[in-house]
């Protein structure tokens, strides 16, 4: 079982997707060294400059939202919401939950994925798991800097929550 208490992807069957957040144009080489070996990166928004995402993609494939702070005109082909798709798993993807304009689980999503807040949290609501991968960008009072890993496999999804120490 996953900390959420979800069934766990099998073993073998799996896909590592890498979920980060509020990168605010830091990318840490302790994030980057966390994500090696995804399958996929998803950022969740406030990206905050093109580099982030040139890094990231040289670890794994990137799929990122634009955050409020993705004002300026690299960020504006970065879409409002995205889904990942992985095997028969779909993951929908935005920046600030409370702009959530769906129903998840009649939609056919196992997992939302979001950021804005800084919070990392997992928590399942209605059989559909709720990520916020925390902050990997510039500290913010005593928040950990942190992103999420998501185990797809099987149609199960889990994740985990890593804490990065700079």
């Amino acid at each position: 079982m996953s900390p959420t208490g979800r069934p766990a992807p099998t073993p073998g069957s799996e896909r590592l997707i890498g979920v980060i957040s509020d990168t605010h144009g830091l990318l840490r080489p302790e994030a980057v060294a966390a994500l090696a070996g995804c399958d996929l990166i998803v950022h969740a928004g406030d990206v905050g400059s093109p580099s982030v995402l040139a890094g990231l993609r040289r670890v794994a494939p990137v799929l990122a939202v634009r955050g409020n702070v993705d004002i300026e005109s690299w960020a504006r082909d970065l879409p409002e919401t995205e889904v990942a798709r992985v095997g028969d798993v779909s993951v929908y993807v935005l920046h600030d939950l409370a702009r959530l304009d769906l129903d998840p689980a009649a939609a056919g999503f196992a997992a939302v994925v979001s950021g804005h807040s800084h919070v990392p949290a997992i928590e399942e609501r209605g059989g559909v798991l709720y990520l916020n991968p925390g902050s990997a960008g510039p500290r913010r009072f005593s928040l950990p800097v942190s992103l999420a890993r998501l185990r797809v496999g099987d149609g199960a999804v889990a994740a985990e929550l890593v804490t990065l120490e700079p």
